[in-house]
């Protein structure tokens, strides 16, 4: 199944990227949080996690970040103040380039998000208005592309 692909323009203080976001609908459905762990690692997206989506505007200036609704369902904005929003159910995949921004909106109470990063590179947390965007950007450009997509 073919992704969606959203392009996201800079938004102020938040950098995007010039890559697409990909959101893969249902591409993972019915599996447990840790057999969607083990098939990220597969696909070299490691260093992962289970839990949420924060419920600010940040982003990741050092690695490119894979979230997949493990359980429940969200509202996320992309991109920053104003950006598009868009539902996740159970089973999907939302790839966010090194930059993008995101935050969650509303969710489920039974909500349980596994995340991971392209070739398990160490991530930092940047909120727009405590980072620097230039020096964002500098970081976002040398991250490198992942080699494997991480549904399919």
């Amino acid at each position: 199944m073919p992704a969606e692909e959203l392009l996201l323009a800079p938004n102020g203080r938040v950098p995007n990227s010039a890559l697409p976001v990909r959101v893969y609908r249902a591409a993972l459905k019915d599996r447990s949080p840790e057999r969607i762990g083990a098939h990220l690692a597969a696909r070299e997206w490691t260093n992962s996690w289970q839990n949420g989506i924060y419920p600010y505007h940040h982003y990741h200036s050092t690695a490119h970040e894979v979230l997949v609704i493990a359980r429940g369902h969200v509202t996320v904005t992309l991109g920053g103040e104003g950006g598009p929003h868009l539902a996740l159910a159970a089973g999907d995949v939302l790839l966010l380039p090194a930059g993008t921004g995101h935050r969650r909106d509303s969710g489920s109470d039974d909500l349980l998000v596994v995340g991971a990063y392209a070739g398990g590179r160490a991530w930092d947390t940047c909120r727009p208005e405590q980072t620097d965007p230039d020096a964002a950007r500098e970081r976002t450009a040398r991250v490198p592309l992942w080699t494997h997509e991480p549904a399919g």
